[in-house]
């Protein structure tokens, strides 16, 4: 590989990788509610294009967007920069193992079962980065009980932080990410070409 093209790979890696952080960082700012989960948890498909750049051009550019659009919200961010942590830890969660499968078994079929699996585990990392870190950080906005009171309006039968957690937040992080992995698959063969430029890197 001569230095011209590398330098070219380079330049396009850092100008796509920026360009998908920014349509991630709009689909953010496009959140919206969802009837069966406390209004304050959002709904949005920001990790599609994160997905979409760990195919692409590799699992750093996938992270790199999950980190660069967090840091755009965050002057715009209403809960003291913690759901912007919470959104970016949980974004490497699916990326992450999506793009290292793919990176050594490039077929489709390997990168759909990779990005189910890093659905499953940003699922269940909800679980500790929630209960360790976001809400005790979130608890300084709202006490620990009106969050669970929030819980409880939608099913009385939860009783504490661990069991809304359990019964809400893991099922429905798992949830978003199996979307955002069926949208990247409707639409990534048709973009890839441009976004790759026929080079890849990770």
């Amino acid at each position: 590989m001569n230095t011209a093209y590398k330098r070219s790979q380079n330049i396009r890696f850092i100008v796509m990788t920026g360009v998908l952080s920014a349509v991630s960082a709009v689909l953010m700012m496009l959140s919206f509610s969802v009837p069966f989960m406390p209004s304050f948890i959002k709904m949005d498909f920001s990790e599609l294009p994160a997905l979409i750049a760990t195919y692409s051009m590799g699992p750093l550019s996938g992270v790199l967007v999950c980190l660069i659009k967090n840091l755009i919200n965050l002057p715009m961010t209403s809960t003291g920069g913690v759901g912007e942590l919470s959104n970016f830890l949980l974004g490497v969660c699916l990326v992450l193992p999506a793009g290292l499968v793919y990176r050594f078994r490039k077929n489709r079929k390997a990168a759909f079962l990779a990005a189910l699996a890093g659905s499953a585990m940003m699922g269940l990392a909800s679980l500790p980065i929630n209960y360790f870190l976001t809400y005790p950080i979130y608890s300084n906005f709202l006490p620990i009980d009106a969050i669970v009171g929030m819980y409880q309006a939608i099913f009385p039968r939860v009783d504490g932080l661990l069991s809304c957690l359990l019964i809400f937040n893991v099922p429905y992080t798992f949830f978003k990410g199996v979307v955002d992995t069926l949208l990247t698959f409707l639409v990534y063969k048709h973009i890839s070409p441009l976004i790759k430029g026929g080079a890849r890197r990770g």
